[in-house]
């Protein structure tokens, strides 16, 4: 099966920038992202 174009990372930041998340928080939801399996990515905090 396709998979249509989703939301860029970009878009997401933006909207839960809008919703007020913090950076730590943020960064909390991406690293969980990535664990779901859902984000294909090289986190780097620094």
């Amino acid at each position: 099966a396709l998979v249509e174009r989703g939301v860029s990372l970009q878009d997401l930041v933006n909207g839960l920038n809008a919703l007020g998340i913090g950076p730590r928080d943020l960064i909390t939801i991406l690293q969980a992202i990535k664990y779901a399996g859902a984000l294909q990515a090289d986190i780097v905090v620094m």
